[in-house]
């Protein structure tokens, strides 16, 4: 069989290319296969060596001259075929040629092979070099905490195609390490991005990442949550557009741990309630800075810029700081210094101008920095004569120049409240207010709170009752689950007017944006205390609605408060759920499951029924203390009216209604249940719907019911959630 010259096929070359890279190098030396450009029947071929010596051409041992001879001889003089010759054979099927290279001559020469080869090479060899420089990179950022030489050193190795896996390496290094590394990798992102980083590589990096979170998570069990967290870091600092969650989710199975992260960051941390300030905050935010700290840092660069005048060191200072969030207290600051020093009003409102034309600070942060002016002002006139009167000034000042919206402040003209409590008397009464809290949350004694609330009795009694719910539930909110518990019951027991905790609420979400400074989830914690006042009755659901009517905007914090209120209020089970929220029910500690709960009504309804005594029947019923829970006694007692036609437990019904025990809210949810069951006890009783109709009219001649329940007769309103 005859070979055309030089001719190895591209199948041979790859079958002998994966042969020799599984042969063991260890065990055998390597063979090697010669391509000759050469028939093996041409006269200039090499002679084929002896079978039992050596080769001619090669040095025996202990030869040294021989060993430096070199041949003259234009021919190949190694063996044919690597010795593994004989007529029809390729040679050795492992045999790799070391010297190896594309001839051009040869007549199947492909010079796009020879290319491929070479690019192919050398990409591998420069990405597996990227790779080893980048994961020394950022061992030494995260020593070092170096922006500055993190990006040089990034940008000198002049790689930029494969920027997206610094991404990744960075994210994947920090979320195996403490919280102050991620949010180094945090802050370094954001500070390399568009500049140093195209966004491409940003937005590919972390498809990467979720892509491989099915392998991050065998390493880092809590890869769903922190990488979660990093995505939604990226899209509040504005390095991922929001969409990148729907299209990754499209792309990826339901049941990936890539679609958990994507989910988890779209509920989890995207959709709540100031988000940007959770998540900002969430790994220590601007390497731990306190609230305090950034007030002093925001004082210092004033101070420094009336001194310099220099507007673009200011602004970067300002920038910074990274809290876009809080450039309103820059605003407030920079007003009350202007207003203490007259010869700095021009600079400060110069800069104020600047970093407002400029975006810097945004229209938002600008009018709710003039608004906390408007509400301290009275404080500041204290101190700073017609502090009034010149904010005026500064507040004209400012509109006409175009940089703040003076229709969106309220007025600086004060409201006469008739019968408005002194200042002194306010301050004095607060003070008190605050000690008796601190004690009871130390006692627990809610009967020592009444008395000495008592002891302040006076004519402006309603607007102290406002104010000590205020400081009752701010307090509250600062501290553990034990003392927000301990909160709603106090308010529950000390039955004030359902006016004065209304006024409470308001004032208490009026300084919602000042609370959020301290406590960022503050719109949590007043929707929940909200919803417990409605679930312990101490407020009306009606007047939620009244609260609402204060508080104009769909994106005000009294409307996101409202909002969360009414949805928890609207869930499955809600009650139950918000009594538990903090842990307790309704005394301060861990309540009864709702079936046990619905086992203890039922036994005490039988033992009234048998001949117990109506008041021992009241107390048991007081002791359950879950009084948004009433409702199943109204329910179980009718059936059971209903199917032994037996009206012993009307008197109970009558008795519980009379002193205030269960309320007609109550009484209307256990008729509607009733309302709703009643196909299914007509399959026992089949009267069961004409009794219905009669007890409903009884119950509405004695007030239990309104009129609304007698003309719709399907029950109230769920209001409080779907029905147990």
């Amino acid at each position: 069989m005859e070979y055309s010259d030089g001719f190895v096929s591209k199948e041979h070359r790859e079958l002998a290319r994966s042969a020799s890279e599984s042969a063991d190098p260890l065990s055998a030396s390597q063979l090697k296969i010669s391509i000759h450009t050469k028939s093996a029947n041409s006269p200039n071929s090499p002679r084929s060596p002896n079978r039992t010596g050596s080769s001619r051409g090669s040095p025996s041992k202990g030869s040294p001259g021989k060993c430096e001879r070199h041949s003259h001889s234009p021919k190949d003089g190694r063996p044919k075929k690597g010795g593994s010759g004989g007529k029809g054979t390729w040679g050795g099927l492992l045999d790799v040629d070391d010297n190896h290279s594309l001839d051009p001559n040869d007549p199947n020469f492909d010079s796009s092979e020879e290319c491929d080869h070479t690019t192919v090479r050398k990409s591998t060899t420069d990405f597996l070099e990227f790779k080893r420089n980048v994961t020394i990179m950022v061992e030494e950022y995260f020593t070092t905490d170096d922006i500055v030489s993190t990006a040089n050193e990034l940008r000198e190795l002049e790689m930029s195609g494969y920027h997206y896996y610094f991404v990744k390496k960075l994210v994947s290094m920090a979320m195996d390490r403490d919280d102050k590394e991620k949010e180094m990798a945090a802050v370094l992102l954001s500070a390399l991005y568009a500049d140093i980083i195209d966004p491409p590589h940003v937005y590919r990096g972390f498809c990467k990442l979720v892509e491989s979170a099915d392998d991050l998570i065998v390493d880092i069990p809590e890869t769903v949550d922190v990488l979660a967290l990093f995505i939604a870091r990226a899209v509040v600092d504005d390095m991922l557009p929001p969409a990148f969650l729907k299209k990754q989710m499209a792309s990826l199975p339901e049941d990936s741990k890539g679609a958990d992260v994507l989910k988890r960051a779209e509920k989890g941390y995207l959709s709540a309630p100031h988000h940007a300030e959770i998540i900002e905050r969430r790994w220590g935010g601007g390497m731990k800075k306190t609230v305090e700290d950034v007030k002093a840092k925001i004082d210092n660069i004033l101070q420094e810029y009336v001194v310099s005048g220099d507007k673009k060191e200011a602004r970067r200072c300002i920038k910074d700081l990274k809290v876009p969030f809080f450039h309103h207290e820059i605003v407030k600051r920079a007003l009350i210094m202007a207003m203490e020093r007259k010869q700095a009003e021009g600079r400060l409102l110069d800069l104020l101008k600047e970093a407002s034309e400029e975006g810097l600070i945004n229209s938002s942060q600008t009018s709710k920095g003039f608004g906390r002016m408007i509400d301290s002002v009275d404080d500041l006139s204290l101190d700073i004569p017609n502090a009034c009167k010149i904010l005026q000034s500064l507040i004209s000042k400012a509109a006409s120049e175009g940089w703040l919206c003076a229709s969106s402040l309220k007025s600086l003209v004060p409201t006469p409240v008739k019968g408005s409590l002194q200042d002194d008397s306010a301050k004095i009464f607060k003070l008190k207010a605050q000690s008796i809290i601190q004690e009871y949350f130390l006692s627990g004694d809610i009967s020592e709170v009444g008395s000495c609330l008592g002891s302040e009795n006076n004519a402006y009694s309603a607007e102290l009752n406002a104010i000590f719910i205020k400081r009752l539930i701010t307090l509250a909110m600062d501290r553990k689950n034990r003392e927000k518990e301990m909160a709603s019951v106090l308010l529950s027991s000390l039955c004030f007017p359902s006016d004065d905790v209304v006024n409470g609420f308001i004032m208490l979400i009026e300084s919602a944006d000042d609370t959020a400074l301290d406590n960022p989830v503050v719109v949590e914690d007043l929707a929940m205390f909200l919803a417990r006042a409605v679930v312990d009755e101490v407020l009306a659901p009606r007047q939620l609605e009244e609260i609402g009517t204060q508080f104009s905007g769909s994106e005000s914090i009294g409307r996101k408060v409202l909002q969360m209120a009414k949805s928890s209020l609207k869930a499955r089970l809600s009650g139950e759920r918000i009594l538990r929220c903090w842990g307790g029910g309704g005394t301060g500690s861990p309540g009864w499951d709702i079936e046990d709960v619905k086992d203890k009504v039922g036994r005490l309804l039988e033992e009234f029924e048998s001949g117990g005594d109506i008041g021992e029947a009241c107390r048991c019923i007081k002791e359950l203390s879950m009084p948004f829970f009433h409702h199943e006694v109204v329910k179980k007692a009718l059936v059971a009216i209903i199917e032994k036609k037996n009206e012993t437990l009307w008197r109970l019904l009558d008795q519980c209604f009379s002193s205030g025990l269960i309320t007609t809210y109550q009484m209307m949810k256990g008729f509607g249940r009733v309302a709703e069951s009643l196909d299914d006890l007509a399959l026992d009783v089949p009267d069961a719907e004409k009794q219905f109709k009669h007890y409903v009219e009884r119950a509405t001649l004695a007030g239990w019911l309104d009129s609304f329940f007698c003309l719709s007769k399907s029950g109230p309103t769920k209001e409080n959630g779907a029905y147990l």
